[in-house]
């Protein structure tokens, strides 16, 4: 049983370590681990990073250096619920340097083709309210976006 949660696995062609890297410059509360090395078992360069663990805003991950046969989609994307606009402008900025693509509704890719959902935990208040009206309006305001705009979201609830 394991003692303390789990692990996400992140399976990438030998840009495990850029990647590590990159995502601690990006989150808080994060930090590189263990790095392990190829002895030459597996596939791959031996003495090349086969393995790199890593925190991100306290969660844990592994990048590992698998090889091509395997790629992301947006079948698994990570949601980052953010507090205010100045979270979210961060983190989409930060997200998509280097090579990634806005997509819509809060959805972006990272450059190593990453999903994510860059959230606001007020457009999930919104989206919840029992005024199904005030609801519709911020879910059909969400949906014409590509980043999270809070101030025209609010607007849209209050039916403005």
């Amino acid at each position: 049983m394991t003692t303390d949660g789990f692990t996400t696995c992140l399976w990438f062609d030998g840009q495990a370590e850029e990647a590590a890297n990159f995502y601690v410059s990006v989150f808080e509360n994060a930090g590189l681990g263990d790095v392990v090395r190829n002895t030459g078992a597996a596939p791959g360069a031996e003495g090349s990073v086969l393995t790199v663990e890593f925190t991100a805003n306290g969660q844990k991950f592994v990048a590992l250096n698998g090889g091509p046969e395997f790629t992301f989609n947006e079948a698994i994307s990570f949601q980052l619920d953010c507090a205010g606009q100045a979270e979210i402008d961060h983190y989409w900025e930060k997200l998509v340097e280097g090579g990634g693509e806005h997509g819509p509704c809060g959805w972006l890719k990272d450059r190593f083709g990453v999903s994510w959902q860059v959230n606001a935990v007020r457009l999930t208040e919104m989206i919840s309210d029992p005024d199904r009206r005030k609801a519709d309006r911020a879910m059909k305001a969400m949906m014409s976006m590509g980043k999270i705009d809070l101030a025209a979201l609010e607007e849209a609830y209050a039916g403005e």
